[in-house]
This record gives C-alpha cells, sequence and structure tokens, in this order.
C-alpha cells in the first residue's frame, strides 16, 4: 500500500501508536474501579490526539491546521497528567512511566514541527474561501428575547 494523504504523515502515525500503545498496554493495568474515570479520560484524551491531527489535516487550510494540532496538543498534555496521576497512585510502574513519557516527548517535538511547518507553508491559503472571515453582527440578543417574552403574553 502506497503512503498518500493522511497515511504519510508521520506525526498522525506516531500518535497513532502511542494511542494504541495506551489503550493496549497502560489501561488493562488500571483497577477496575477507574473504568469509568481515569480509564475513560485517558482513552478519550490519547484518541483525540491523532483524530484532531487528522481532522485539521482533512481542512486543507494551515490555519485550521493549526487550530486542531493546538487542541492534538492540548490532549497530548491531558493524557499525560492522567499518566502522572496513575503512576503516583501507584496504578503503573515506572518502567511503563518512561516508556509512555518518551513517546510523549517525542509526539510533542515533532506536533510542534509540524505546526511550525503549517503556519511557514501557509497551505491551502489560496484556496476558495480561504479569505473570508465568519461575521457576528452586534445584535442585541438580551431586547429580542424580550420582544420574544412579550408574544407570548
Amino acid at each position: 500500500m502506497s503512503k498518500r494523504g493522511l497515511d504519510s504523515l508521520e506525526v498522525w502515525q506516531v500518535a497513532r501508536k502511542l494511542a494504541v500503545f495506551v489503550c493496549s498496554d497502560v489501561l488493562p493495568k488500571l483497577p477496575p474501579e477507574e473504568k469509568l474515570s481515569l480509564t475513560t479520560q485517558m482513552r478519550r484524551s490519547v484518541q483525540s490526539i491523532p483524530s484532531n491531527i487528522a481532522e485539521g489535516f482533512g481542512r486543507h487550510y494551515y490555519q485550521e491546521g493549526v487550530r486542531f494540532c493546538y487542541i492534538a496538543r492540548g490532549s497530548l498534555e491531558e493524557m499525560y497528567s492522567q499518566l502522572c496521576i496513575a503512576r503516583d497512585l501507584g496504578y503503573i510502574d515506572d518502567e511503563v512511566f518512561v516508556q509512555v513519557v518518551e513517546n510523549i516527548n517525542k509526539l510533542r517535538r515533532m506536533l510542534n514541527g509540524y505546526i511550525a511547518f503549517l503556519k511557514r507553508s501557509k497551505r491551502g491559503v489560496d484556496e476558495p474561501g480561504a479569505h473570508q472571515a465568519a461575521r457576528e453582527f452586534d445584535i442585541n440578543y438580551d431586547a429580542l428575547a424580550e420582544l420574544d417574552i412579550k408574544k407570548h403574553y
């Protein structure tokens, strides 16, 4: 299978590998009482990383790509925090912790590099609609709500 599109994006590949490792090798070590709290949070945050990288990639406009990479980076930091909590509670040993942290640090560097690349390359800047901005008009929503209430009485 040739690598094209998202499959060729190394940062996405590394994020996927981290998600698979955490879900298959870390989460099973957590106790059953954490199934609905820490386990769920860790699963969501680690799976959010490659998902947001992919969504930004699919937007074909660098500012959207950067925005979703920022979200992915936030999820990465959230995952790190949850991993620290799991270690502090004695759910995972130092060996597993160090292994995951090494992968987190690698992914953090790659994600920061990818964000810098997107900012420099300005991918999609000439796409149709790239220069259009959504604009909200200055509307007095309180006055509209009051008018709507008076209509019903």
